[in-house]
Order: structure tokens, then sequence, then C-alpha cells
């Protein structure tokens, strides 16, 4: 058999091998979370916070949210809801010395978004009034708790909803399921859920320069095997 017909055959084989190294290698979508997601509002429009309530230590006159839902980072995570004005929340409440107050506004979700047998609450609006160097988490707490937290400081439940879970993963299909176009656990463990900026983002990261290394690697033995096949075919002719 002549070089270029073992050549032939070697790469008919090896190319499929290639692509399903490729394939095989390439990194699979993220999967979709159940969490209270945590946000600020900015004038108009509400912005992911940037910082956990346990850290986020809110102004005077600020309006910050809470949602219920299922997504799968804060890209596609579902606003809140709901009356969302400082006036409106807080009127009424005056200012007092070495206090601040901040508006709050919580929504519960849809039955879409719910644990198994659970049925979500109306959604909420409170004003709360904390000292000054007050958290949101101090501030949520003081008027609509009861709250639950796990180990890591992650907020699981507002008003004891839901009962069960935090923050569990509901599906690996890396589909959004959002009302709304729209990030996870934030700094130092004590945001609401993952965000596209943590460490999970950094393994993805990882995974994808494997998957571009195991790519590279597959191309490198099909060529070894490619060389070694022309040899013998050689030394058989010679």
């Amino acid at each position: 058999m002549t070089a270029p017909r073992v050549l032939s055959r070697v790469l008919r084989g090896a190319v499929p091998a290639a692509v399903l190294v490729v394939l095989g290698a390439a990194p699979a979508h993220a999967g979709e979370y159940r969490y209270w997601s945590f946000w600020e509002r900015d004038g108009r429009e509400w912005t992911y916070a940037t910082q956990g309530p346990g850290t986020l230590r809110p102004e005077d006159g600020d309006v910050l949210g809470f949602r219920f839902a299922v997504s799968e980072d804060s890209g596609d995570a579902d606003r809140p809801r709901g009356e969302a004005d400082f006036a409106v929340i807080c009127e009424g409440t005056e200012p007092r010395p070495g206090n601040k107050r901040i508006a709050l506004s919580v929504d519960f979700g849809t039955p879409a978004d719910a644990p198994a047998g659970e049925v979500p609450p109306k959604g909420r609006t409170a004003c709360a009034v904390v000292p000054e160097d007050g958290t949101a988490a101090e501030a949520l707490a003081d008027v609509l708790g009861p709250l639950r937290y796990d180990s890591s400081a992650m907020l699981c439940a507002i008003t004891g909803y839901p009962r069960t879970g935090c923050g569990e993963q509901v599906s690996d299909t890396g589909s959004g399921t959002s009302d709304e176009a729209a990030e996870e656990r934030t700094d130092e463990g004590e945001g609401t859920a993952p965000t596209s900026d943590d460490a999970s983002d950094s393994a993805s990261d990882d995974t994808g320069a494997g998957s571009y290394t195991g790519a590279i690697g597959g191309a490198a033995v099909v060529a070894v095997l490619c060389a070694a096949a022309v040899r013998r075919a050689r030394r058989r002719r010679s």
C-alpha cells in the first residue's frame, strides 16, 4: 500500500477522533438556581447589587430590592416588581438623629419559581430605620423577618419564605427562565446568589482553557499518528 493511501486511511479515522476531542472538551452549560437576588434602585432602574446585604451599607433615602426566582446568574436574573419609590414606601417615617431610612421592596416571585408545595406570598414593601452604619441585612431584618441564612451566610428566606432550600440547582440546561432580561454570591460569601464574575465563572474560564489545550493535544496526537504511518509505509516500500 502506498504512503498516500495509508495516510488517507489514518486521516479518515483520525479526523473524526480529533473532532470528538474538541466537542467532548467543550465546557458544559451552567445550571439554573432558585435563590434570592439582591438589587439597588438607581433612579428608575434596578441594578444588581455589587455587594451582599451583609456588607452593603446603604444611605438614608436608598431603595433596595429582593427578588426570589429561578435564573442562571445575574445576567438573566429577574428584577423586583411593584412599587419602588422611596417617598411612597417611607411616607410618614421621619428622619431621626443617628439613624437612616431605607426603603425595601420584596418580590416573592411567581408560582413557577416556587419550590414544590409552596405558594409565593404577595410582594411587600417596608421602610426600615436603622443606625447610620447599619447594613442592608439589618434593615431587612428590622422589618421583614424572620430571615434564614445558610452556613456560608447566603440569604435563604425572607419572612420565612421559602420554608426549605437555599440556592439549590433546579436544572442544568443553561436556558434562562427570566421574565425580564437583567449575578450569585457576592463579596465575602454574603451575597444572595452566584454571579457572573465570581469563582464559578473562573471555573468556566478554566474549563474553556482546558478545552482549548485538549483540542491542541488531540491534534498533536493525530499528527504523530499520521507521521508514524507514513514512515511505516516507506519502510515497507523499501
